[in-house]
């Protein structure tokens, strides 16, 4: 049987590999926006904000598995302190520049020419560059992955602040309130920034607009935030199961201290 310490370094490593692989794909798929109000099958929102301008729910895929970041981050920072979540942090921060910088790279090289020729034409018929297509979708601009980058850590770091000063007040009681707090306070500053420094400093949205934009972003992140609550819980349940009730909270307790390798 396991001991204690190996299991509390392969629950660390397993919530880490579920971060990073979450947050790696978020980034990448991230340059898709969908319509919410379709796929709800309801009317647009035609929300009009700041005078005449008109949003409606349009999100980057990139949030449909933003939530599972959320939720482990919250996991980490409960069982592994602050200092878990800034190293996993650093160490996907520094992934996602490497995913992009590789991304941007294959991008560049000449394409096979069999491989236009198949790809020359749609399903119905309609011509295709799918040399084009390749770089479109994968390729993103300077100044989104610097805001996306930038507005991760940031966020990361406060939620990781946030959640530990309400744990010393909540102590192991009221999870939901810790995680949910946590949050909305790093997610308020996230859905900000990433906007600001992509499309108002190196782009050229007004700021309006990215206030608008931002707040309809925050309002998606705020209902996901209340969603998740049971499946928080069904984390710890879990691993209390697997690392033993009384080491759980031992873990949980150490985590305060900031005392985590």
């Amino acid at each position: 049987m396991a001991s204690f310490s190996t299991k509390r370094t392969n629950l660390y490593i397993f919530l880490s590999a579920v971060f990073l692989t979450n947050a790696i794909i978020a980034e990448i798929i991230g340059v898709k926006i969908f319509s919410a109000e379709t796929l709800l099958n309801v009317a647009p929102a035609q929300l009009h904000l700041f005078g005449d301008f008109v949003l409606d729910f349009n999100l980057t895929a990139g949030v449909v598995i933003w939530p599972a970041v959320f939720v482990t981050s919250d996991i980490i920072n409960e069982y592994y302190g602050v200092q878990g979540v800034k190293k996993i942090s650093y160490v996907t921060a520094g992934f996602i520049a490497y995913s992009f910088l590789i991304i941007y790279f294959v991008t560049t090289l000449p394409p096979a020419q069999f491989w236009l020729e198949v790809n020359k034409t749609d399903a119905v018929g309609n011509p295709v560059n799918i040399n084009n297509a390749f770089a479109m979708i994968f390729r993103q601009g300077l100044g989104i992955i610097i805001g996306s980058i930038t507005a991760f850590l940031v966020a990361q770091i406060l939620d990781a602040t946030v959640f530990q000063s309400l744990k010393k007040i909540t102590g192991s009681r009221k999870i939901w309130l810790r995680a949910t707090g946590s949050t909305l306070v790093s997610q308020l500053v996230d859905s900000f920034v990433v906007l600001v420094i992509a499309f108002y400093i190196f782009g050229n949205w007004s700021f309006t607009q990215v206030l608008a934009v931002a707040i309809v972003n925050y309002i998606y992140k705020f209902v996901v935030a209340v969603l998740l609550t049971p499946v928080l819980y069904l984390s710890h349940y879990l691993i209390d199961m697997y690392l033993g009730k009384e080491h759980a909270k031992q873990l949980a307790n150490e985590s305060s201290m900031s005392t985590f390798m």
